[in-house]
């Protein structure tokens, strides 16, 4: 009997050590928790393709949309911990959706070995260019003088630019209408259209419409002015603190992923991610390359955990 569990438990060591030496011996299936066109998507599918030339190896995206992310975000969580399933989500799956949703079907502290934040994003506070808004200080103005009229729409409850919105107005003290929509599209068709009066877009998405003279951009939330929009002030110089506000999206693994694999995995991404063919394109959409490692990620996802835990709990937000 000692004879045979010492041969089994050489075999595992074996089967692991040959494993973390091979990765990849197959295709490596990115999943993006939500549907198609967005920032995730568009970071998983940039990488991926990268990815494929350097390892040898299909890397497939694919889209595992619904309950704000948890649906996409559980599957990986039950996948084999191999480094043949990954998650490349935003920070809601993360940060958020554990705060909004009840029985959210894993521990996002716990449930994952986390790899890199991949890259981050500011919002920016936008207008149709037909409102007689041009300022923060404006804006701020016609919301204290009519409390609970002006609309700002969101790509969703719990959303990066719904919980920016609750974050400016807990600031400010001030308070709006939230508008919530099925995506980021729908919002800003209505936006456009002056269906709605304002809303904290990704800054990739608004910058066309910003260059075009559709939308007016009045402020960007991140520590400094971006240099796709170097005349927008950020808020803190607008005179509302606290309100530094990025979206970012982030790659992690199924729990118990071997050291080596997973030093692996990492140095693809990041290897993909400073990538002459693919940086400058991220940076172009208004992307700042991050590329952590998996303790600077494991720190800073405790940081926003608390962050948003705060908010939610604060302005009483629910995923309804």
């Amino acid at each position: 009997m000692k004879k045979l569990l010492a041969t089994l438990t050489l075999g595992c060591a074996f089967s692991a050590a040959a494993l973390a030496q091979a990765w990849p011996t197959k295709p490596v299936t990115l999943v993006v928790p939500f549907p198609p066109g967005g920032s995730s998507d568009t970071i998983a599918r940039s990488l991926g393709a990268e990815m494929q030339k350097k390892l040898g190896q299909p890397v497939v995206v694919e889209n595992k949309g619904g309950a704000t992310g948890t649906i996409g975000a559980a599957q990986v969580k039950r996948a084999p911990a191999d480094g043949y399933t990954l998650l490349v989500s935003s920070l809601g799956p993360f940060v958020i959706a554990p705060h909004l949703l009840k029985n959210v079907p894993y521990d996002a502290g716990k449930d994952f070995d986390l790899i890199s934040v991949l890259v981050q994003a500011p919002n920016v506070l936008v207008v149709p260019a037909s409102s007689p808004l041009k300022s923060v200080a404006d804006v701020i103005a016609a919301m204290k003088k009519t409390p609970d009229k002006m609309s700002f729409a969101s790509s969703g409850n719990g959303s990066s630019d719904h919980l920016t919105a609750e974050l400016f107005w807990l600031q400010t003290g001030t308070s709006g209408v939230h508008v919530p929509y099925k995506g980021g599209g729908p919002a800003m068709s209505d936006l456009l259209g002056a269906q709605v009066e304002a809303s904290f877009q990704n800054i990739n998405a608004v910058v066309p419409h910003v260059a075009s003279g559709k939308l007016r951009a009045l402020a960007v939330t991140s520590a400094q002015r971006s240099p796709l929009l170097p005349q927008v002030p950020t808020l803190a110089e607008a005179g509302v603190k606290d309100v530094d506000v990025y979206s970012w999206q982030a790659v992690a693994a199924p729990k118990g992923l071997p050291a080596d694999v997973k030093a692996k995995v990492h140095g693809a991404f990041i290897a993909a991610l400073n990538d002459p063919a693919v940086k400058p394109k991220l940076l172009e959409l208004g992307f700042e390359i991050v590329g952590d490692t998996p303790e600077q990620f494991a720190a800073f996802q405790a940081k926003e955990n608390a962050r948003w835990k705060q908010l939610i709990e604060t302005r009483k937000i629910t995923a309804d």
